[in-house]
């Protein structure tokens, strides 16, 4: 296929967002040994909630899990299926649970890289509005917090958020206590705590303030920012003002900066310009 040709085939298919009857052509495009062209297909036919595609999604998913190197490089195909999958309400775990398990690894300079970590993070993040039942769910996310990328970390930590319960903050106490190569995870775990409960999860979250990670401190100050608690605003205030280390100070200052709570703007205005 020409680059034309390709360019061609791409606008065609964007052209079915207003196109009157767009079902049969995105169904073909969906059979599509292309990757790309077949990802852009899978994203007009959820962008457009066409439900009737989703044998046709299934099918495609199959068969890019087939020498995937080789028929989906990038995970683009596999990465639009799943994303439309899970804007259509496709509630069936099965083709979810595939995807959360899938390793891709392809050739790069120097070595190789596995190319399905998008993929695995959208899978976890899509298996909470299945049909699988919540304990179930939860083991799967489980697995995912300890996968080797940090993305798919981070999104099984916000996929915990969506199942509330005791649970679930079980396990991101455990994990953020447990520690992480990467603070970014943790700072996630935090993140979804403060969902979950914030008012119990505050004292927990503040407790990182003063450990003796930096990284970590500096990702409770941003968690505690972003919670619309007032406590969690109290509780940053409250350290600002023993407070030794000036980084620390600036920290918690940005953190109150974005917080949509109004007694941070109220404290941020009576500080000295």
């Amino acid at each position: 296929m020409s680059k034309e040709t390709f360019e061609a085939r791409i606008a065609e298919i964007e052209a079915l967002r207003s196109a009157p009857a767009a079902l049969e052509p995105l169904r073909k495009a969906l059979r599509d040994r292309n990757n790309f062209i077949c990802s852009k297909a899978a994203a007009v036919a959820g962008d457009l909630l066409l439900r009737e595609t989703i044998p046709d999604l299934l099918n495609a998913f199959e068969r890019f899990l087939k020498d995937p190197v080789k028929t989906d490089p990038k995970c683009w195909a596999k990465n639009a299926i799943v994303k439309g999958l899970k804007d259509l309400g496709h509630e069936d775990p099965a083709v979810y649970l595939r995807g959360i398990a899938h390793v891709q690894m392809e050739p790069v300079w120097g070595g190789q890289t596995d190319s399905a970590v998008a993929l695995r993070g959208a899978c976890a993040l899509a298996l909470v509005a299945t049909s699988l039942p919540r304990d179930a769910i939860l083991i799967y996310l489980a697995d995912a917090l300890a996968d080797p990328e940090m993305r798919v970390r981070i999104d099984a930590a916000r996929a915990i958020a969506q199942l509330p319960g005791l649970d679930s903050i079980l396990m991101l106490r455990v994990k953020a206590q447990a520690g992480d190569k990467e603070p970014a995870v943790i700072g996630q775990c935090f993140l979804s705590l403060c969902g979950i409960d914030a008012r119990a999860s505050i004292p927990f979250v503040a407790r990182f303030l003063t450990g003796p990670n930096e990284d970590l401190r500096f990702e409770a100050a941003t968690a505690l920012g972003e919670c619309p608690d007032l406590l969690a605003v109290e509780t940053l205030i409250a350290r600002w003002r023993v407070e030794k280390n000036a980084e620390m100070k600036r920290a918690i200052v940005l953190s109150l900066g974005v917080s949509r709570v109004p007694e941070a703007k109220e404290f941020l205005d009576q500080l000295p310009k």
